[in-house]
């Protein structure tokens, strides 16, 4: 079994995959800035308390240690990157950076993506900044042997994050949207293809890559096999919550209009229809096979938030510019016609 450090591993994905680990039998450390007191199920893990922008601090842990993989689920700009470079170089025989799938070329040229498809966003500084940073941990790999492996999730959700086109960050907001019966927004005509995936099934296909040498140098998206339209996606949403969501089709350039900052998750992401060839991954772990449907999925999603009183807050400032968005659209399609 490996020695692996995981830099986060309590998030929505990592989280997941830190269970998965842990089971697989693998010595787990999670290097954190909080603590794990909220995950029971990583008991059975070696927690650090620290900082890894702390990057004397970060010198002064790894004195002495030496691991067969070190995941780093948090970095987001070449000048983390180029640190880790220092600060694993010699340390580990494999390190795996978190990238993102939404680096692949956008618009794309063809609705089936593979590692082979160019990495090109210019909708979205967060995917440039990522690509940026897989070109630095690969130029270190082939000039002095650096063990980086990239993996790019897409669209991965947990027990607390309901993964929507048109969803705030407190995922509470669309179910109570959906309950109340007020309109959902759905960008363009909803048809969009796409590929929605449970962070168990993102385990499966990660557990396989983590100490795995053949990895090294290489790069994979893991996502699950499914492919669902946005519509369909918003249904079963509905369904998991108990409601018919009353849909809104509003175009994306529309929306963009009132947020800005959605561009980047929209035209650079969600909005082109997107779906995942997995052959790379599979020849590396010939026994991914994700399971999990979002239909069954979500279900869990929704009933661990009903559940959890303190995950059920609502984004009101967010809530406002929907219903605003809204009722513009309402007015400019009264004037059309």
């Amino acid at each position: 079994m490996a020695k692996i450090l995981m830099i986060g591993g309590t998030g929505n994905i990592s989280t997941a995959v830190s269970e998965l680990l842990l089971r697989q039998g693998h010595e787990l450390h999670l290097l954190c800035r909080n603590g794990i007191t909220d995950t029971p199920a990583l008991s059975g893990v070696f927690v650090h308390l620290g900082d890894s922008n702390d990057e004397a601090g970060m010198s002064k842990f790894l004195q002495g240690k030496n691991f067969d993989c070190v995941v780093n689920w948090v970095v987001w700009d070449t000048g983390q990157a180029e640190r880790d470079i220092r600060l694993f170089e010699g340390k580990t025989a494999q390190y795996i950076f978190i990238s993102t799938a939404s680096a692949y070329q956008k618009p794309p040229a063809s609705h089936i993506v593979t590692e082979k498809t160019p990495l090109s966003n210019p909708y979205w500084e967060y995917s440039r900044k990522k690509i940026a940073c897989e070109r630095a941990f690969m130029t270190a790999y082939e000039k002095h042997g650096f063990p980086a492996t990239i993996v790019r999730p897409s669209l991965t959700y947990g027990q607390k994050w309901i993964p929507y086109a048109m969803a705030s960050d407190k995922s509470w907001s669309l179910i109570d949207r959906i309950r109340k019966g007020k309109r959902v927004i759905v960008p363009g005509d909803g048809t969009s293809l796409w590929t929605v995936t449970n962070s168990a099934d993102f385990a499966l296909g990660f557990a396989g890559l983590a100490a795995n040498g053949k990895a090294v140098g290489e790069d994979f998206h893991i996502t699950s096999d499914e492919v669902l339209t946005w519509g369909t996606i918003l249904d079963q949403i509905g369904e998991a919550v108990g409601t018919q969501p009353q849909k809104t089709h509003i175009s994306t350039e529309f929306i963009t209009a009132f947020i800005p900052q959605k561009e980047g998750s929209l035209l650079g992401d969600k909005v082109n229809s997107l779906i995942f060839d997995n052959s790379k991954l599979r020849r590396f772990v010939p026994d991914y096979k994700p399971v999990i449907p979002f239909r069954e999925g979500i279900k869990k999603t929704v009933a661990f938030l009903q559940s959890q009183p303190s995950l059920q807050t609502i984004d009101e400032p967010y809530e406002a510019t929907i219903d605003k968005i809204i009722a513009a659209h309402d007015y400019g399609k009264g004037m059309a016609g």
